[in-house]
């Protein structure tokens, strides 16, 4: 079997959270037959604090699938995934995290509150960090130069 890596994708709805005024994150949720789902941040969109990216997909793919459970599954994010949302992928029983750029400042995977390395942590995915890192952060930094 080879590597696929969608982080290609999830960049583009990335860069399509931005051009919404959004913080430029996206994720991609992968299965045995391909993409289950893909967003990109909506907080502001939904006025919900909530909507990010990596809980769209989580809840997209749940519906799709049919189960809280995505086990087998691939989740790919431009971001280190922050407390809540790592707590949600734990809950979904993701097999693989493929995330780009560290967020030394709310990130809940290698920073923070390292949600995976929590003794009441039920499941840890296998985490794989620095997948598209430089574009990435690149995404994020022009976003917050512009907003300075």
């Amino acid at each position: 079997m080879v590597f696929t890596s969608h982080m290609d994708t999830a960049l583009a709805e990335a860069e399509a959270a931005a051009a919404r005024g959004e913080v430029p994150v996206g994720a991609v949720l992968v299965g045995r037959g391909g993409v289950i789902a893909a967003a990109g941040n909506r907080v502001r969109e939904l006025a919900d604090p909530t909507a990010h990216a990596e809980m769209l997909v989580l809840r997209a793919g749940a519906a799709a699938l049919g189960s809280e459970r995505l086990a087998g599954t691939d989740l790919y994010v431009t971001l280190e995934p922050c407390p809540m949302c790592a707590g949600a992928i734990s809950l979904a029983r993701v097999r693989r995290l493929y995330y780009g750029a560290d967020d030394p400042k709310t990130g809940g995977v290698a920073h923070g509150a390292r949600i995976f390395a929590h003794p009441q942590c039920h499941h840890a995915p296998e985490v794989y960090d620095g997948v598209g890192a430089e574009a990435a952060g690149a995404l994020l930094r022009r976003f917050f130069a512009g907003r300075r």
